[in-house]
C-alpha cells in the first residue's frame, strides 16, 4: 500500500497560507474546522461584502475568528484597492498584519473591486517592500472585449504581470496563489528567493475534465491538464522552498454551487477542503504514486514537513510558537458529505471518499 511507512507519522501541526473564512453564519461553520484538518495558522483572505481595506476592519475581523477559535493563529491580509495608501501599509506593519490581496478584478469570488491597472499601485508596493510587507497575487488576467484570455489560459497571462512585479520591486516578498500550470511553477523558478508560490491540495488531485459538469470542483482558477497537475505533485514533493501549502479552502452554500435556488445562475467558484487540509495532500500524493507520477520514496517525513509547514512559515517569518504536533494514520475515515448550519448547507471536496486521519498529539 502507498505510504504506509508514513502510516503513525508525527508531523509539526500543518500552516494553511490561503484560507477564506468568509463572515457571519458561514464563518461560524467553517472556522471551527481548520484544526481537523491539522492546522494551526492560517492565513486569512480580505475579500468579504465589503472587502477588508483598513487596518482596523482586519483586527475586527481576526478577533471575531479568535473568539471561535482561540487554538487557531491567525494571519491577516488587506484587500488591495485604490482607498489603501503608503500610510495604510505603515499603519498594517505596526498593527502585525501580514500582508496584502491582489485580486484582478472580475475573476474570481468577490473580486468586483480588484485590480485593473497595476502601474497605479506602484507607490503602494514600494512601501511594501520597505514594510517587508507581503504581496499576494491571484495570478490570472481578467477576460477583456475582444481578448482571447479564458479561464484555461488566464493564469499563463498573468505571469509577465508577475515577473514585471519582481523586477521593479526585487526584494518585496510575493507569492503567486494557487498555482495550476507548469508555466506558473517554470516563472516562479525564474524569480529569485523572495518569490514563492502555493498549491492547494484539491488542485493535486483535478483536471478540467474533473471540473466539467461537477460545481464541486469548480473553482478559479480551473484545474488544467494532466501534465500541470502532475507537475504540481512533483513540486510538491521537491524540496524546494518557493512551494509550501495554501488550500485556497473557499466554501459556498451548497445551493450557489448548483446555480442558485432555481438552478439558473452560474456555480460559485470555490472548493471546500478545510475540515480535510493536511488528509487530503497525503491522499492525492497516494494516487500520484499509484498513477506512477511520483515514487514512493519522493514523499517523505521530511519533504511532508517541509510542504505543510516548515517552508511556509519560513517564508511567512512566523514560526510556530506552540510547538504542536499531529499524527497522521492511514485507515477507513470518510470525507463527510456535508455541514449543516442553519438553512444551508456545505459540501467538503471528495464528499464520501475515504482519507486518511488527522489527531492532535
Amino acid at each position: 500500500m502507498p505510504l504506509e511507512k508514513l502510516n503513525g507519522c508525527e508531523l509539526p501541526a500543518t500552516a494553511d497560507f490561503h484560507v477564506h473564512l468568509r463572515d457571519a453564519e458561514m464563518m461560524e461553520l467553517v472556522t471551527p474546522t481548520i484544526r481537523s484538518g491539522g492546522a494551526n495558522t492560517v492565513y486569512v483572505m480580505p475579500n468579504l461584502i465589503p472587502p477588508i481595506t483598513t487596518v482596523q476592519a482586519a483586527l475586527d475581523y481576526k478577533d471575531r475568528l479568535q473568539k471561535i477559535e482561540p487554538k487557531v493563529n491567525f494571519l491577516m491580509s488587506l484587500y488591495l484597492h485604490t482607498d489603501i495608501t503608503a500610510a495604510t501599509v505603515v499603519e498594517a506593519k505596526k498593527a502585525g498584519i501580514t500582508g496584502i490581496k491582489s485580486y484582478p478584478a472580475g475573476v474570481t469570488t468577490n473580486s468586483s473591486s480588484g485590480v485593473i491597472d497595476y502601474e497605479q499601485f506602484f507607490p503602494i508596493f514600494e512601501e511594501m517592500e520597505k514594510q517587508d510587507l507581503l504581496l499576494n497575487l491571484h495570478g490570472e488576467s481578467p477576460p477583456t472585449p475582444g481578448s482571447d484570455v479564458t479561464v484555461l489560459n488566464a493564469e499563463e497571462r498573468f505571469l509577465p504581470t508577475l515577473l514585471m512585479l519582481h523586477k521593479r520591486f526585487p526584494q518585496l516578498r510575493i507569492v503567486l496563489e494557487h498555482c495550476t500550470t507548469r508555466k506558473a511553477l517554470k516563472a516562479v523558478e525564474q524569480c529569485g528567493p523572495k518569490v514563492a508560490a502555493t498549491i492547494t491540495a484539491h488542485h493535486l488531485f483535478l483536471t478540467v475534465d474533473d471540473v466539467v459538469g461537477d460545481p464541486f470542483c469548480y473553482c478559479k482558477p480551473v484545474a488544467k491538464t494532466p501534465m500541470d497537475r502532475d507537475a504540481l505533485l512533483r513540486a510538491t514533493v521537491s524540496g524546494n522552498p518557493k512551494y509550501f501549502f495554501g488550500t485556497d479552502s473557499a466554501p459556498h452554500p451548497a445551493i450557489a454551487k448548483r446555480g442558485g435556488s432555481d438552478g439558473m445562475s452560474k456555480a460559485a467558484a470555490g472548493v471546500f477542503t478545510q475540515p480535510y487540509a493536511t488528509q487530503i495532500v497525503l491522499s492525492a500524493l497516494e494516487e500520484g504514486i499509484e498513477q506512477g507520477v511520483i515514487h514512493e520514496d519522493d514523499v517523505t517525513e521530511e519533504k511532508l514537513r517541509h510542504f505543510l509547514s516548515a517552508f511556509g512559515r519560513t517564508f511567512y517569518q512566523e514560526n510556530d510558537k506552540t510547538s504542536e504536533r499531529i499524527v497522521i494514520r492511514k485507515g477507513d475515515d470518510v470525507v463527510t458529505d456535508s455541514l449543516t448550519a442553519g438553512a444551508f448547507e456545505v459540501v467538503p471536496f471528495r464528499r464520501g471518499q475515504k482519507t486518511w486521519s488527522v489527531k492532535w498529539k
